[in-house]
């Protein structure tokens, strides 16, 4: 089944756009996905290929703890100022869709403390295919899959893929490793999604995350404009 679309990039936020000072606020993408899918490394390679042409921040999801946060620390792929983390306490879902307010009070202290920024990446804690952001706490969504966790995923569907904005096939360097059809992944896909775009990606390869931060570039544009 086919949930609402939105055709624009942007998924119409039901967020206010603005700051109590009129300035626009920065443009927030969520990151969902299952466990183990890659966001959190999407995420690292997005800073690494975005934040010498934008001033971006983290918000990060995890049930009990702060690992995806000390993963990117770690990495050193933006300063540590500009990353924070969420402890759910409960299932992703809760924090990114149900009661969202742990998760604006994050992207408000981020923008007070480290403002004017251009972007702010949200990654949930990993979840199963129906997880799926509220439209007032991100404007636009990126789904995660990987290859390793079967090629039948895109045929299964549900709101995760067929939804978000953007679709991520990851790790796709694996595919002869575990048997799975990439041209069979990319039509099933396209035919669960229709008009909204697939990228598939590994992120060990030479593009990387080039295709999705160019996806990225696009939304900012269309926000700024």
């Amino acid at each position: 089944m086919h949930l609402h679309r939105h055709h624009d990039g942007l998924g119409g936020s039901g967020a206010a756009a603005h700051r109590p000072d009129g300035t626009r606020r920065a443009l927030r993408l969520g990151l969902g996905g299952p466990v183990g899918s890659g966001k959190t490394a999407t995420v690292a390679a997005l800073c690494r290929q975005l934040r010498p042409e934008l001033s971006l921040a983290v918000v990060t999801n995890d049930i009990y703890t702060r690992e995806d946060a000390e993963f990117l620390l770690r990495e050193a792929v933006l300063p540590p100022e500009r990353i924070t983390a969420v402890e759910t306490g409960a299932c992703p879902h809760t924090a990114i869709r149900d009661d969202i307010s742990a998760n604006l009070e994050a992207v408000e202290e981020l923008e007070e403390r480290s403002g004017p920024l251009d972007l702010i990446l949200i990654e949930s804690g990993g979840d199963n295919l129906t997880a799926t952001f509220s439209r007032g706490l991100v404007d636009a969504q990126i789904f995660v899959i990987d290859v390793a966790g079967g090629d039948d995923i895109p045929r299964k569907g549900g709101p995760g893929v067929t939804t978000a904005d953007l679709l991520v096939v990851n790790k796709t360097d694996l595919a002869p490793h575990v048997g799975a059809d990439l041209a069979r992944m990319a039509a099933d896909a396209k035919a669960q999604r229709a008009e909204l775009p697939v990228v598939l990606q590994s992120l060990r390869g030479e593009a990387g995350v080039a295709e999705v931060a160019a996806w990225v570039r696009e939304r900012l544009a269309a926000w700024q404009a």
